[in-house]
């Protein structure tokens, strides 16, 4: 089966600078995927993508060694095991905020025996290799998002469950969970010990330590914290900035 370097990459200490996908463009994915990104995922919940447009965007992504994601919609299998059978390499879960939710999460993602997943790939099996159904357990990157208050109060439960291989926090949903505005890159102090603590508990456990960034200074930051990847906001985002930036020069 294809490797996922991501995999790897954690195991040897590197960082993963990750791309961010909302338009559902093939052409957008393709364009991001070949900035030199070491992963690409797409996002299914707050991006406009739906699943068709997702596919596509997978396809885009594969013209080039990056590692194609997905955040799903919600925790729901039917949406996970879809972005899977596209050929997806990891599936990021919003709103994981207890045990049980993080078992149901991982079990859509794993075959049996460890989990539900259902038999039935193509594109997955096309981009992964022959022996994907055998090797997809072992290959295929669960993460689970931790945003609220009651994950917070659930961390090493939810951490716990076996083969789950990582964590992602969204700053923005777990600052206004415990009190606080949504800032893309928190400075109240009570949010950053919230996302320290959640990172303390992800090396514990031995698990990858993701979080969603404003951009290349915040990243660089997070990294020297301990994170192992930091998303750079998305194509919107950067695109938005990039356009700011070229104005301002040409005004100047």
């Amino acid at each position: 089966m294809r490797e996922n370097k991501l995999r790897q990459m954690v195991a040897d200490g590197g960082k993963i600078a990750n791309a961010w996908l909302a338009i559902p463009s093939s052409i957008s994915a393709e364009v991001v995927a070949h900035a030199g990104f070491p992963s690409v995922t797409v996002d299914m919940q707050h991006g406009m993508v739906e699943l068709q447009a997702a596919f596509s965007m997978f396809q885009a992504i594969s013209t080039t060694d990056a590692v194609p994601m997905a955040r799903v919609n919600w925790n729901d299998p039917a949406m996970i095991m879809k972005a899977l059978d596209a050929g997806a390499y990891g599936i990021i879960c919003p709103m994981v905020n207890n045990r049980e939710q993080a078992e149901a999460f991982v079990g859509a993602c794993r075959y049996a025996p460890v989990g539900y997943r259902s038999i039935g790939a193509p594109r997955g099996a096309l981009y992964g290799g022959a022996d994907y159904y055998a090797k997809a357990n072992e290959t295929v990157l669960a993460i689970a998002m931790i945003e609220t208050a009651e994950a917070m109060s659930n961390l090493d439960e939810i951490m716990s469950v076996p083969t789950l291989d990582g964590i992602y926090i969204g700053p923005n949903d777990l600052a206004r969970s415990i009190g606080y505005p949504p800032k893309p890159d928190p400075e109240e102090p009570e949010v950053v010990a919230a996302i320290d603590t959640i990172l303390a508990a992800a090396k514990r456990h031995n698990l990858m330590a993701c979080i969603h960034t404003s951009g290349g200074d915040m990243a660089k930051r997070y990294f020297a914290r301990g994170f192992d990847l930091c998303t750079l906001m998305n194509e919107v985002g950067l695109m938005a900035q990039k356009c700011r930036e070229a104005i301002a020069e040409a005004h100047s």
